[in-house]
């Protein structure tokens, strides 16, 4: 079963299978994530308010590719 995406996940770290960091959410739209790959110090700031938004780098994540949520998003390495 697929993990549950919500508002509460933007701001989180995103990493892969490995543990390997690969951004930050920066908004959550219905079942994917727009992930932002080179945040800097003031959009993880901005993210943790909810005011970062997705931009031309960012990266989409759907629910389907997620293994866990909890501090953090680890994608599920079979992608």
């Amino acid at each position: 079963m697929a993990a549950t995406l919500t508002d509460d996940e933007i701001g989180k770290t995103v990493v892969d299978a490995e543990g390997k960091e690969l951004g930050i959410v920066a908004s959550v739209e219905r079942d994917r994530a727009a992930v932002d790959p080179n945040p800097s110090v003031a959009e993880h700031l901005l993210a943790k308010l909810g005011v970062e938004g997705e931009d031309e780098e960012d990266y989409l994540v759907t629910e389907d590719m997620i293994a866990t949520i909890d501090e953090e998003i680890v994608l599920r390495g079979e992608l």
